[in-house]
């Protein structure tokens, strides 16, 4: 029913947990789904806070915010909501050729958005930032959704189980649920690869500004902060996420003191193909 003349039209309450400036807060844009999902945009929203908690509130925008996306994955989705949500500059490393690949087909199909936008391989499985981090390269913002299984095996039982939530059967037989390979299990399942990922950041602690990675289950946090004491973090933020009845959150560590976050300023070094 279309509101009554001169009235603006009700929205619908905000969904609880979703970040304020989450364009799905007031409802899902089913269309906009099939590219970005509100869970996703959530966690760039709030890492933008952090930055604007760096400089007096002010929310950071264009290509000089410089963001690395760690598992960059064949969707290139955090680089795209990123870009699209705030201009930002993101170099996407990936293990998966065949995921790089992909992702690279995306940006070539949009070539404006590409030129903000770099794929990088790993070569190194037991590595998140080393071979891709160039010498003299700068980040503002590290961003990570880390594989959560610890072998093939488990995250095959796991998508099985899904699929026979959602009533179909053996579907997840065939293939897994919501990923592949690389992208849903490591040695030492989440915490493993989310400690590696702490030890590594402390040979790069004033080369970026906020490290962060999503963690996905709460058993893992207690290795997770223990990590960062053992590192010497000097800032580190555990960010609450909830779509729905889903719970999640993110951990957000920075070596640098607040003056020094303020004075951070990444160089163009990111650009470079």
């Amino acid at each position: 029913m279309p509101a009554p003349s001169g009235r603006p039209p009700k929205l619908p309450p905000a969904k609880p947990g979703l970040h304020a400036r989450n364009r799905h807060a007031r409802g899902y844009d089913f269309q906009r789904l099939v590219q970005a999902s509100p869970g996703r945009a959530d966690y760039l929203h709030h890492l933008a806070d952090l930055l604007a908690g760096d400089a007096d509130g002010a929310v950071p925008q264009g290509p000089g915010i410089h963001a690395l996306d760690v598992g960059v994955g064949a969707n290139v989705i955090y680089p795209l909501i990123g870009h699209q949500e705030y201009g930002w500059s993101f170099v996407g490393s990936d293990l998966d050729e065949a995921a790089l690949a992909s992702a690279a087909r995306i940006l070539a199909a949009n070539p404006e958005i590409a030129k903000s936008i770099t794929l990088r391989r790993q070569a190194d499985r037991n590595a998140c930032f080393a071979g891709v981090v160039r010498p003299g390269e700068r980040f503002d913002l590290t961003l990570c959704n880390p594989p959560f299984h610890g072998s093939a095996r488990e995250a095959r039982e796991a998508s099985q189980q899904k699929w026979r939530k959602l009533g179909r059967g053996a579907a997840g037989t065939a293939r897994n649920f919501g990923g592949q390979g690389a992208e849903l299990w490591c040695e030492g399942g989440e915490a493993g690869f989310i400690g590696r990922m702490i030890a590594e950041s402390a040979g790069l602690r004033d080369r970026v500004r906020w490290f962060s990675t999503l963690v996905s289950s709460s058993s893992s946090l207690p290795a997770v902060h223990r990590a960062l004491r053992q590192v010497g973090a000097q800032d580190t933020r555990t960010v609450p996420m909830a779509q729905g009845q889903k719970q999640s959150r993110f951990v957000a560590w920075s070596f640098l003191d607040a003056e020094g976050r303020r004075a951070f300023h990444a160089t163009s070094v990111n650009e470079v193909p």
